[in-house]
């Protein structure tokens, strides 16, 4: 399959390219700044969302040209939270010319509280601590736009509260629209196990628009 990767070359992105590289797939890595070789496996492209729309539309058509499906792994610099929406919207609207289903990567902030089902993620101090909330609202708002987005064909993928580079066990548990936790109350991923993840729903889609993943406490790997 081509797969499309935006954010190719963050700690998300580029674990996606990786392991869709390693499964045999075609990966059309598009970020701000490319820095793969080109390859037989992976093509890197150009997709500037700060450059005039007509522009990054262009950019965006480019990128999803060959694509069976895409990825959407993007995370802000800090005080560019707001730039999230308006680039998911223009992927979703690329997406919907190209007809190409789209797996956002998106945050736990729109998650229900397990101590909680009244509560979301982002009004939980337990896991969303006062200096990730701009991410965790721009996580919130970006759902919103998929939902609200005429386009139909997308999935959204929240990580848990924490998500930093790691071991590919190439296990996790997957949930529904509550956040996962282990029995100490923690509730994380690893990168590397969440591209597998991303990638398993890419291969064989569930039919949810809304779900999440964390680490394995030793239970069979979700297929």
């Amino acid at each position: 399959m081509n797969i499309t990767v935006f954010g190719a070359t963050g700690m998300v992105g580029s674990r996606l390219v990786t392991e869709a590289v390693a499964r045999g797939h075609r990966v059309t890595a598009a970020s701000r700044h490319p820095d793969a070789a080109r390859s037989a496996a992976v093509i890197p492209v150009t997709v500037d969302a700060g450059a005039p729309a007509e522009q990054c539309d262009a950019a965006l058509d480019e990128a999803l040209g060959t694509a069976g499906a895409a990825l959407l792994a993007i995370r802000p610099a800090p005080g560019q939270e707001d730039s999230i929406a308006p680039l998911t919207s223009a992927v979703l609207d690329a997406a919907g010319r190209a007809g190409v289903r789209v797996l956002v990567i998106g945050g736990a902030g729109p998650l229900r509280s397990p101590r909680d089902p009244g509560l979301l993620v982002i009004d939980d101090p337990d896991h969303v601590p006062a200096a990730w909330r701009a991410v965790a609202e721009a996580s919130t708002t970006q759902l919103r736009t998929c939902h609200e987005h005429g386009y139909g064909d997308w999935a959204y993928l929240s990580p848990p509260s924490l998500l930093e580079p790691g071991i590919r066990t190439g296990t996790y548990r997957r949930g529904t629209t509550t956040l996962l936790t282990e029995p100490d109350g923690t509730s994380r991923i690893s990168a590397e196990d969440l591209a597998v993840a991303a990638l398993d729903e890419i291969e064989h889609p569930r039919g949810k628009r809304h779900f999440t993943v964390a680490r394995s406490r030793g239970e069979r790997p979700v297929r």
